[in-house]
């Protein structure tokens, strides 16, 4: 992936991400570690069986590059983005979609159109175009690609949803 293409999507993706700089503690095996922590524990959770494959030599520096560039483009827009967009876990493969507005995101079909919009967005970017028969492909598609293994977005009150990605 190049830098020219994760600046190009993030100035189309609008999303925004900062993280905290304090871990939470690790959780048995097969615990997700940031339930109670970054979100509430899961009310759905799905899973994603795109037909894609990781694209070689993507790995965590890449996946942190790309939320980073995203987070930049979009700390710049005019206007107050309602939710956090950041990156966790190990292989730095487990996106958070964080609602920053009381209300936000409070329901699954709010959650459900936020990543219909972020499906839009994806398949504007050029990269995606080139990678994927856009019109087909959804933004978890995007997510395979870059070997994110699971999104999750929560209102950051009551309210998470959660998608694995295989």
């Amino acid at each position: 992936m190049t830098r020219i293409f994760a600046l190009c999507f993030a100035l189309t993706l609008l999303a925004a991400g900062t993280a905290a700089a304090q871990q939470p503690a690790a959780k048995a095996d097969g615990e997700d570690r940031y339930i109670g922590y970054y979100y509430p524990k899961p009310n759905n959770v799905e899973t994603y069986p795109s037909t894609l494959k990781t694209l070689d030599g993507v790995d965590r520096p890449q996946r942190v590059q790309f939320v980073t560039v995203i987070a930049q483009g979009t700390l710049q827009s005019s206007y107050r983005v309602p939710y956090a967009v950041f990156v966790k876990g190990e292989k730095a493969d487990k996106l958070i979609i964080v609602g920053m507005q009381q209300g936000e995101l409070n329901t699954i079909y709010r959650q459900r159109a936020l990543l219909a919009n972020l499906t839009t967005m994806a398949r504007l970017s050029p990269f995606f175009q080139e990678k994927t028969v856009a019109e087909d492909a959804t933004f978890f598609d995007l997510m395979k690609l870059l070997g994110f293994s699971s999104v999750t977005i929560t209102d950051g009150e009551k309210m998470t949803h959660q998608v694995t990605i295989k």
